[in-house]
């Protein structure tokens, strides 16, 4: 307000910084920030029906009484006493001291939470990981998740949806991720019909917005110095919309970039949908 006081002064008008702040109030103008709007890459054509059609399914799923889990992986968080987005209530001058850089601590490492929500239970399952983030880890937490909540949240069940992003660890081009399903599936001995989100929508992921957000709103502004220190800020993440979060380690090493064979990938008991079944597919266990 004061610098375009300035100018204006210098042009021949006699006005104040408050005057100015008042002609662009009065004129609609406000403090606005930037808005992530503005695709890199056009919509896919059938982006609406593939919603359309995660809907139905998943309605179809629910009404059922058949388990529907969204999934996805949250950022790598360092661990280690280092600064975290957002503010806490503190005595007045006395803050948090944190490192006064963000350099990775080796004997720290990384944490990788693995996010699996039930969409009709509004409940939680985080599998945090300390190793990279691939095919062989999300379908382990997957299954963690079945082996310590699904069966026992859904004794009679008889199949499980999947809704995933179109890419990462669990993208529909991911050959490795096939295959982990197919493991899945024989492990819990169910089909597992997987839905994808179009290209550039993940942000719709009900995992998302409906467990991620509230975990990092329930950590803000606090360093996540140890691994405990994160899985208890997980573990303690409610709503008054009753979201509970239940949270696993897994202490396993998982290895990056596993190439599998064409024909490991043709011998997989997978049946495409008719519509979109590169985004849609169930994998049958095998007999």
């Amino acid at each position: 307000m004061r610098k375009l006081q300035v100018a204006l002064n210098a042009t021949g008008y006699a006005v104040c910084h408050r005057t100015v702040s008042n002609l662009l109030k009065n004129t609609g103008y406000t403090l606005q920030s930037n808005r992530k709007e503005l695709a890199l890459k056009e919509s896919h054509p059938d982006r609406n029906e593939q919603f359309q059609h995660i809907n139905t399914q998943t309605k179809q799923f629910m009404s059922e009484k058949e388990p529907v889990i969204s999934i996805d992986a949250k950022k790598k968080e360092n661990i280690g006493n280092f600064k975290n987005n957002g503010a806490e209530y503190h005595r007045a001058k006395n803050p948090v001291k944190v490192l006064d850089h963000d350099f990775p601590l080796k004997e720290k490492g990384k944490a990788t939470p693995y996010g699996i929500y039930d969409i009709a239970e509004n409940k939680g399952f985080v599998n945090v990981g300390v190793s990279s983030d691939t095919a062989e880890f999300a379908a382990n937490s997957i299954l963690k998740w079945w082996e310590i909540v699904g069966q026992n949240t859904y004794p009679n069940a008889t199949k499980l949806m999947i809704t995933a992003d179109s890419g990462g660890s669990n993208g529909y081009r991911v050959r490795l991720w096939k295959t982990q399903l197919q493991e899945l599936a024989n492990q819990i001995n169910l089909p597992v019909y997987v839905t994808h989100f179009p290209p550039g929508t993940s942000k719709w992921n009900k995992v998302e917005h409906r467990l991620f957000s509230y975990i990092s709103i329930n950590w803000r502004g606090k360093p996540l110095d140890e691994l405990d220190t994160v899985v208890n800020f997980i573990a303690s993440t409610t709503t008054s919309a009753g979201l509970s979060v239940t949270c696993t380690v897994d202490l396993n090493f998982y290895q990056k970039a596993i190439l599998v064979p064409d024909e490991v990938l043709n011998s997989l008991n997978i049946t495409p949908h008719d519509w979109h079944g590169e985004w849609n597919y169930c994998v049958f266990p095998n007999l």
